[in-house]
C-alpha cells in the first residue's frame, strides 16, 4: 500500500474579461496555477460567448478569443509564447498575474494545499468558471 502523496503549496488566480474596462464589469474566464515544487504553471480557459456579449454587444470576441490563447501560450512556454517562453514557471505565473488594464486581466493571486498540482486547474475550472 503506498502512501498518501505529501500536500504541496500552489497558487492561483482567475483569468476576467472585462469587456469594458470603465464599466468593470467582468466573467471569469479561466484559472491560471501555479506550483513551484512541480514546476507547473498551467492555463485552463473557458469563454462563454453568450455572457460576454450580455456584457458587451460590440465586443470583438475574435480579439478576447486571441488574448486568452496568448495567456495559455505563454504558461506553455516556447516559442509560441514570445518572449516570456524562455522564462521559468514562476516569472510567467507572475508576468500573466501582474495587474493589467485590458480586456483580458488576472483577479487576485491565492494560494493553497493540494495533492494534485496538475488536476487543480481542472478542478478550480469548474467550481469558478462553470
Amino acid at each position: 500500500m503506498s502512501a498518501a502523496a505529501e500536500p504541496v503549496v500552489f497558487e492561483y488566480a482567475l483569468v476576467r474579461v472585462v469587456p469594458r474596462v470603465e464599466r468593470g464589469e467582468q466573467l471569469n474566464a479561466g484559472v491560471l496555477v501555479y506550483c513551484r515544487p512541480a514546476g507547473l504553471v498551467q492555463a485552463l480557459i473557458r469563454l462563454d460567448e453568450a455572457r460576454l456579449l450580455a456584457l458587451d454587444p460590440d465586443a470583438d470576441v475574435g480579439a478576447v478569443r486571441a488574448a486568452l490563447a496568448a495567456v495559455a501560450a505563454v504558461c506553455t512556454g516556447g516559442d509560441a509564447a514570445g518572449q516570456a517562453g524562455a522564462d521559468d514557471p514562476g516569472r510567467r505565473f507572475r508576468w500573466l498575474t501582474a495587474p493589467r488594464s485590458t480586456i483580458v486581466q488576472p483577479g487576485p493571486v491565492h494560494c493553497g494545499l493540494t495533492t494534485d498540482p496538475v488536476g487543480e486547474a481542472a478542478r478550480l475550472l469548474e467550481q469558478l468558471v462553470g
